[in-house]
C-alpha cells in the first residue's frame, strides 16, 4: 500500500525517523540516573507503547486509569499513572489492576491515600504511591516539605501501600523558549528535589523513585540529575509547538491531507480542527510554510496565490501539539517512504477516564 491509497485526513508516522528520535533520547540520558519511561498521552497507540519496551523503556507513564488498563492488558509490566485517581468508582478498578503488573499511582492528599488502601485492602492488592510535589505548575503537589513528608509517611504505614518516591513535574518549562530561564530554572527544581530527598532521608523514608521531566527540558538536566524516571513523550513525534526549543528531534509524525478545492488565491484541504487540535501552536502545511491558515471544522483553507497544487493531491501537515493531535484518530500509518509498513490502532483513544 503506498501513501497516496490512504484515505485522508490520515496520521502518517515515519519509522526511520521516529527511530532516530529514539535513539537521540537514548543518547541524551545515557550516562544519568534516569530510566526512560516514555509518556502514553503522546501517541496512546499500544503498539507503540509496546515498540518503546522493546527499546529500551523502563516501564510506561500515562495520565489516565484507562489507558494503564490498556497497557496493561497489553502486556507492559510496569505503569505509572503520573496523576492522581480519587473518583470511588475508579478506585476498585485501580486496586484490581494492582494486582496485574507493577503500577504506581500518585497522590497529594491524605483522604485520597487511605481510600487507596481501602480499596487496595478489599481487592488483597499492593499499590505503588509517589506523593507530588508543587514545583511551579500551580496544579497538583504538595507545597512544603512538611506536608510532603506526613503524606509519604501516612503511604508507607499502609499495608497495601508502599511509599515509591517523589512525582516533581515541571510541565511549566516544557515549551520555555527562552534557554537560559528553562536552564536556570529546571537546576532551582533540581536542587529542591534533592533537598526534599535528603530530608526524607534524614527522617528515615527512603526515595526509590524521582519522576518527571519533558521533551523539552530532557538534554537540560545535569548529568548528575536526581530524577530516575524521565516521563518525555513528544520527543518520538514532534510539533510545531517545539520547534521554537531548537531541539535535536525531527518531525516524524505528519497529517496527510488531500486537496478538495483550488481558487487563484488559495487551496482547500480535508483537514480541518476536528482532525488538528489547536490547544498549542498551529499546524504548519509543509509544502506552504510561511502561508496563513484559516481553519474551520473539516477544512483548511491555505491562503496564497497561483499555488500550483491540482485537486486530488497530498500534503503533508506538521501537527501543532502531538498528543491531542493523536487522540483526534482512530489509527496511525506507519510509513517508509512513500510504503505503507503497517496500521496502528490508537488504542487508547477517548480513554479520559
Amino acid at each position: 500500500m503506498k501513501i497516496r491509497d490512504i484515505e485522508t485526513p490520515a496520521i502518517l508516522l515515519d519509522r526511520k525517523i521516529m527511530e532516530e528520535n529514539s535513539r537521540k533520547m537514548e543518547e541524551i540520558i545515557c550516562g544519568t540516573s534516569m530510566v526512560l519511561y516514555p509518556h502514553y498521552k503522546s501517541h496512546k497507540c499500544l503498539p507503540i507503547a509496546q515498540w518503546q519496551m522493546a527499546h529500551g523503556a523502563g516501564g510506561i507513564t500515562c495520565a489516565k486509569l484507562g489507558e494503564a488498563e490498556d497497557l496493561i492488558e497489553g502486556g507492559i509490566p510496569r505503569v505509572v499513572i503520573a496523576n492522581q485517581v480519587v473518583q470511588p468508582e475508579k478506585l476498585s478498578r485501580l486496586a484490581k489492576l494492582a494486582g496485574r503488573a507493577d503500577l504506581t499511582v500518585c497522590a497529594d492528599a491524605e483522604e485520597n491515600i487511605l481510600a487507596l488502601e481501602a480499596a487496595c485492602a478489599a481487592n488483597n492488592t499492593q499499590l505503588s504511591v509517589l506523593i507530588e510535589l508543587e514545583v511551579g505548575m500551580n496544579r497538583c503537589g504538595a507545597e512544603s516539605f512538611e506536608e510532603f513528608y506526613a503524606l509519604a509517611l501516612l503511604t508507607e504505614e499502609q499495608p497495601h501501600l508502599s511509599f515509591r518516591g517523589i512525582q516533581a513535574y515541571a510541565g511549566h518549562l516544557a515549551h520555555e523558549s527562552d534557554a537560559k530561564k528553562r536552564r536556570e530554572t529546571l537546576l532551582r527544581i533540581e536542587k529542591r528535589v534533592a533537598e526534599l530527598k535528603r530530608y526524607l532521608k534524614e527522617r528515615g523514608l527512603a526515595v526509590r523513585e524521582i519522576c518527571g521531566g519533558s521533551t523539552g527540558t530532557a538534554a537540560d538536566k545535569p548529568k548528575d540529575t536526581v530524577y530516575t524516571q524521565l516521563q518525555a513523550g513528544s520527543y518520538l513525534f514532534m510539533d510545531t509547538s517545539y520547534e521554537r526549543l531548537d531541539l535535536c528531534f525531527e518531525h516524524a509524525m505528519k497529517i496527510a491531507a488531500t486537496v478538495i478545492s483550488v481558487k487563484p488565491d488559495r487551496i482547500v484541504t480535508d483537514c480541518g480542527v476536528k482532525s488538528l487540535t489547536m490547544d498549542q501552536f498551529p499546524p504548519r502545511y509543509e509544502a506552504y510554510p510561511d502561508a496563513e491558515l484559516s481553519f474551520s471544522e473539516e477544512h483548511t483553507t491555505i491562503l496564497v496565490r497561483n499555488a500550483g497544487a491540482a485537486l486530488g493531491d497530498t500534503l503533508f501537515c506538521i501537527p501543532g501539539h502531538c498528543c491531542t493531535t493523536n487522540n483526534c484518530f482512530g489509527k496511525i500509518y506507519l510509513v517508509d517512504g512513500d510504503e505503507v509498513l503497517a496500521e496502528w490502532p490508537v488504542t487508547s483513544r477517548g480513554k479520559a477516564q
